[in-house]
């Protein structure tokens, strides 16, 4: 598959982000491509938006799975691309086009020349939010075709095309949103002794849980409370009766996730009496860490350098990603792929550099061959 092939998908599914279990469009691409292909060895399934292939092996006696996740972000993009997203405020500013890209790009080289291993290609949707890794691995669809292994890959700008970095044991930590709505009573802001200011108590809570980390967490775990959004009142002359805030909780361990947000709720009660007001916590979002089987890291980085990429042991990283749920129940392992973008994840003008996009497939078909 040449590399202006490649190119051509990737830009194609660039310009049609969706948000998670929204992925209608992409999931018919992703259908009407594999259409295109010898169908010989291909077994096909949907679930919810999502796509899995099967690539039947030669003389099989276990199954590789390979994730790609195919959701787009609510941010609007300012790339400057000709062929820049069509969807007005979304944009794949995460590399999931470049993600299915890749697995498409492998599908294609396995389903004209099938590797010895049974292949499972799992296009799944809604990686950013609400998370559709759990869910697909408790579907009947998966588990039908229970891999052995499963391994994946995120882009990583800040590493030059033809560098692959991973590491064993831990590589992404444990993540959680985080909700808070305040309600007390509002009123006039010259009669204050008649109200219960929210944005006070929203204000007074932000700085006491910068403290939960600082003064509960072991300094040598690694924990994270951010609040991100404030909102709270109308206008400048009106105490706010309502407040909100948005943040995002991270650790490296479950059992430390569990302690930051015991210390939001105490935290919360003990506001709920102090400033008389009533409180409600979502903590939305929930991914587990992503952790490596060792295992396979020493395996894959022969692999990545057989075929002359440079392999690079990575640090733990405060990202979230939802295929932890895959690989809390099937050994397997994820790595970076660098695309050396000037912009970051997430951003607005993020560009991935499209020679990447060979290098992804050339280690993923190799790895699906090998491991």
């Amino acid at each position: 598959m040449k590399a202006e092939e490649l190119i051509g998908i990737r830009r194609e599914l660039h310009k049609i982000p969706e948000l998670g279990f929204k992925e209608t469009k992409t999931q018919q691409y992703i259908l009407d491509y594999i259409q295109q292909l010898p169908q010989d060895h291909l077994q096909i399934k949907t679930w919810e938006t999502g796509v899995l292939i099967k690539v039947l092996g030669t003389d099989a006696t276990k199954t590789i799975a390979y994730r790609a996740d195919i959701d787009g972000l609510p941010i609007q993009e300012d790339t400057g691309y000709a062929f820049q997203s069509t969807h007005e405020g979304n944009m794949h500013a995460c590399g999931h086009d470049m993600h299915m890209t890749i697995a498409l790009g492998a599908l294609t080289r396995l389903a004209r020349e099938p590797a010895e291993q049974n292949a499972l290609f799992l296009f799944q949707p809604a990686e950013e939010g609400p998370g559709g890794a759990l869910p697909m691995i408790e579907s009947e669809q998966l588990k039908e075709w229970w891999p052995d292994t499963v391994f994946a890959l995120h882009i990583a700008p800040e590493l030059p095309v033809g560098t692959i970095s991973s590491r064993k044991g831990l590589l992404f930590a444990n993540t959680s949103e985080l909700f808070i709505d305040f309600k007390g009573k509002g009123g006039h802001a010259a009669y204050p002794h008649f109200t219960r200011d929210m944005v006070l108590a929203a204000s007074q809570f932000t700085v006491q849980a910068q403290q939960i980390v600082a003064r509960n967490v072991d300094p040598l775990d690694s924990a994270v409370v951010t609040i991100g959004k404030i909102e709270g009142g109308f206008v400048q002359n009106v105490i706010a009766e309502n407040a909100r805030l948005e943040g995002t909780m991270r650790s490296f361990h479950a059992e430390t996730m569990d302690l930051l947000k015991e210390k939001i709720e105490a935290l919360a009660k003990g506001t709920e009496i102090s400033q008389e007001c009533s409180i409600k916590i979502d903590y939305g979002s929930n991914y587990y860490q992503v952790r490596n089987s060792e295992k396979f890291i020493e395996p894959f980085q022969k692999i990545v350098e057989d075929n002359g990429y440079h392999y690079r042991d990575s640090k733990p990283a405060m990202t979230g990603e939802d295929f932890g749920y895959m690989l809390r129940d099937i050994s397997g392992f994820m790595f970076w792929l660098g695309v050396d973008s000037p912009y970051g994840l997430h951003h607005s003008k993020l560009q991935p550099n499209e020679e990447a996009l060979e290098v992804g497939v050339n280690v993923v078909e190799a790895s699906l061959r090998r491991l």
